[in-house]
């Protein structure tokens, strides 16, 4: 995405070799911006902001507790916990989604 091409020139991480071009340097999963001299202009994009949610639908819950668990021993192992419906696992695992 662009916006995870927004990075500050002193920032920047080699991403490419010297003389790589701006279609090589995309095409490898790199941004390109020859614009500001003395920094790569080919060069790693910020990470994806990501956030870990609990699954609203319930049949789509991937079991991350056992028979009887307790809300407590749940989180503790980093799962989410919903004692609802009866059928579904209460304690399941995050789903992680890009910000």
């Amino acid at each position: 995405a662009k916006c995870q091409c927004k990075v500050v020139p002193r920032e920047r991480t080699n991403c490419g070799y010297p003389g790589i071009s701006a279609a090589e340097c995309k095409r490898i999963g790199c941004c390109f911006n020859a614009s500001v001299p003395s920094v790569p202009w080919c060069y790693n994009p910020r990470a994806k902001k990501v956030k870990k949610v609990c699954p609203n639908d319930p049949y789509s819950r991937i079991n991350c507790g056992h028979p009887g668990i307790k809300a407590k021993e749940c989180t503790k192992k980093g799962c989410c916990f919903r004692a609802h419906p009866a059928g579904v696992p209460w304690c399941f695992y995050h789903r992680v989604m890009e910000e």
